[in-house]
């Protein structure tokens, strides 16, 4: 992981601002649901994160999986927890989540899907099946039974397509703002037109994002969309954030395998315990998909979290260690 030299900035402590109780996407007003109580403390952002207290490079590993080199991160000892990051992302995503996990008594692993941050492309196709089976390879061959798999948008999108084989070594499953809903109903040429215009331009808004971090004006343009308060989360994050972004060379093959994939009528099948947590004011996956993963999972639960945008675990990683750290723990107490 780079060590660029970036001045620490702390979060600040203001207090939620009341949120709306609709938000405008693309041709249509969506209804937001109802905040769920925090039961605890609920901090927007970090402000001295465990994880820069860590070495990383001792924890890097990769491995070879038919056709496909896989990176990943893992820190501590127990019983599994797997993360899977979204679309542009990378294993870094879950840095505020790892620590956490790894001290609470687990194996806390974190993986580069093919084509994105440190994995390179895969010799096959990339689509929602691959990166499913390819998940399902990866915790096999390292051993990993009774696991929590944890996924982030197109993550948990892989997570449940995963989850739906109904593998052994699932105990518990984790959707984060996962899409899987709305991207049912998108139609693949527009998605892809805009795609690729923004492909084109990631260069340029790569450095502009290395660069100008410290600016608070570049911080709000380049990460509103993703974050709620993009001036309120450590720089230091939002540049391992901004290091592979949508210039990943799978990004435009995962959008296409992503847009228009249907497996609504497959979600009864995962048998497996399933916690749904939504930023409320996510501007990427709207909140309201969250009820139709609730209604399709038989066994299921959900989070709304006020005031947080698509990425929970990184601007509430206190509730979210949290709260899926007592889902976990229910698991292991039956």
């Amino acid at each position: 992981m780079a060590r660029d030299p970036i001045t620490p900035t702390a979060s600040s402590a203001a207090k939620p601002e009341a949120g709306p109780r609709t938000v405008t996407y693309p041709y249509r007003r969506i209804e937001l649901p109802e905040p769920t109580p925090a039961r605890g403390a609920d901090p927007y952002g970090s402000e001295d994160p465990e994880w820069l207290r860590i070495d990383w490079r001792d924890c890097l590993g990769s491995i070879e999986l038919n056709g496909a080199v896989v990176n990943y991160a893992a820190i501590g000892e127990g019983p599994p927890v797997v993360f899977v990051h979204g679309l542009g992302g990378c294993w870094q995503n879950w840095l505020d989540n790892l620590p956490h996990f790894a001290a609470a008594g687990h194996r806390a692993i974190a993986i580069d899907l093919p084509g994105f941050g440190h994995s390179p492309m895969p010799s096959w196709e990339i689509s929602v099946p691959a990166y499913g089976l390819l998940v399902d390879e990866f915790c096999m061959r390292l051993g990993l039974e009774g696991a929590a798999l944890v996924g982030n948008s197109m993550g948990g999108f892989i997570a449940a397509e995963t989850a739906i084989a109904m593998p052994s070594w699932i105990d518990r499953l984790v959707l984060v703002s996962a899409a899987g809903i709305s991207h049912a109903r998108m139609r693949r040429e527009p998605v892809m037109a805009v795609s690729r215009m923004l492909h084109l331009l990631n260069p340029l808004t790569l450095r502009v994002n290395r660069g100008g971090l410290g600016r608070p004006g570049v911080r709000q343009l380049a990460f509103q969309g993703v974050f709620r308060h993009p001036q309120r989360v450590r720089r230091e994050l939002l540049y391992e954030y901004s290091r592979t972004a949508v210039g990943a060379p799978g990004t435009l093959p995962a959008i296409s395998a992503l847009t228009g994939y249907d497996f609504l009528d497959r979600l009864p099948r995962i048998e497996v315990p399933t916690l749904l947590i939504w930023g409320r004011n996510d501007l990427v996956v709207p909140a309201a998909d969250a009820p139709g993963f609730q209604r399709r999972i038989p066994d299921c639960e959900l989070e709304i979290f006020d005031d947080c945008g698509h990425v929970p675990m990184s601007e509430r990683p206190v509730r979210f260690n949290r709260v899926v750290g007592e889902f976990i723990d229910r698991g292991a107490a039956r």
